[in-house]
């Protein structure tokens, strides 16, 4: 068997605060002229950030970045103390980001001889922004859900286990339930590919957080992304070992039909140089691995982000198997926790945070 190492997240000490008390973040109303990019470079000072004003308003804006109208009102997110000035801004007040204690006790309904035990929470590391031991907090995804089991249960018991060997995850730790929830996974098309393994065998919370699949092309090179139908006959790259089910999902079936052609490199940076090389025609990342690389590679005014729409939103989950005796009660547990700190504002807080620590660093 394997040899599993449970390891203690280490304490970073990692905190920033703002001097004034002018309010961040708050609702834009679009006016006439408009456009993400256009909000962004107003507001955050960085064209760039249009992402993150269209990620924090997909329910609104919908599928295409570009269908905004005068009056539309944005939610825009408190990034490094801006946005100020807005209607319904919050006065940040200062936020120290630490890491979550491993054994830390919540309450949980799971109980054996009258006894609760502690749900065991299952996570690994080098998955930065999302879970890293060294990232503040454990990551991005750490820490909604240490918030969402604390704010679900109240105190009284679950830990989380760091097991740097992802391919041990799903068979044997959660399948033996040897370990009993494990995050963060991304869901295939479950109800298209029902036998697909993690379909048949795990139960999927509500996302935890969904990011923005995006494509990077070449400026030299620019293609025209507005309906699904512009792919077909592309070449895109994703490095071998990433998932895949984004280009097939929602009948788009790209793959499994050889409407594109997939190349599959050993490593993100493969990918890149084979775009700047004219050998694929897109580069198709989440929206953090790859502007990361476009920063390493220092391909900053070589490659772009098709702005017409965004590839796929892809939700990060947690999940457990279908064989857990209490797999039901903890989803339960633990959706039900992630309503409470969206309402209550703490997810909004943990978003804020850690969006300003990602974008300070591309």
């Amino acid at each position: 068997m394997k040899h599993i190492l449970f390891g203690a997240l280490i304490a970073l000490g990692f905190s920033f605060s703002h001097a004034s008390a002018e309010t961040c973040g708050g609702v834009y109303k679009i006016k006439r002229g408009d456009t993400l990019s256009q909000i962004a470079d107003g507001l955050y000072k960085d064209a760039r950030k249009w992402t993150a004003v269209y990620n924090a308003n997909t329910a609104v804006i919908g599928d295409s970045p570009n269908r905004v109208f005068v009056g539309m009102k944005l939610q825009l997110p408190c990034i490094n103390g801006l946005p100020t000035g807005l209607e319904g801004g919050q006065v940040p007040s200062e936020v120290v980001v630490t890491a979550p204690a491993v054994t830390k006790v919540v309450k949980q309904a799971r109980v054996q001889d009258g006894q609760a035990l502690k749900v065991k929470l299952l996570t690994a590391g080098d998955y930065a922004p999302f879970t890293h031991k060294d990232s503040p907090n454990g990551g991005l995804i750490t820490e909604i859900v240490d918030a969402a089991m604390t704010s679900a249960s109240g105190k009284g018991g679950y830990d989380i286990h760091w097991v740097n060997d992802w391919a041990a995850h799903s068979d044997p730790l959660l399948s033996q339930s040897m370990l009993d929830m494990g995050f963060p996974w991304f869901q295939p098309d479950c109800q298209q590919n029902p036998d697909r393994y993690r379909c048949a065998n795990f139960y999927f919370s509500d996302p935890m957080f969904e990011m923005l699949i995006l494509l990077f092309t070449d400026r030299q090179r620019p293609i025209s992304f507005r309906d699904d139908s512009d792919i077909e006959g592309k070449t895109l790259c994703r490095p071998n070992g990433y998932f895949t089910h984004d280009l097939d999902k929602n009948g788009r079936n790209w793959v499994k039909d050889e409407k594109i052609t997939l190349v599959r490199p050993v490593s993100v940076s493969d990918c890149f140089e084979l775009l700047t090389e004219g050998k694929v025609d897109a580069v198709a990342l989440n929206e953090f691995t790859g502007r990361k690389a476009v920063k390493d590679l220092e391909l900053s005014s070589r490659v772009e982000i098709v702005q017409s729409r965004p590839l796929f939103i892809e939700g990060l989950h947690v999940l457990v198997h279908k064989t857990h005796p209490d797999a039901e009660a903890m989803l339960t547990t633990i959706n039900s926790g992630l309503d409470k700190i969206k309402t209550n504002g703490v997810y909004q807080q943990i978003i804020d945070t850690h969006m300003s620590i990602i974008w300070s660093e591309l």
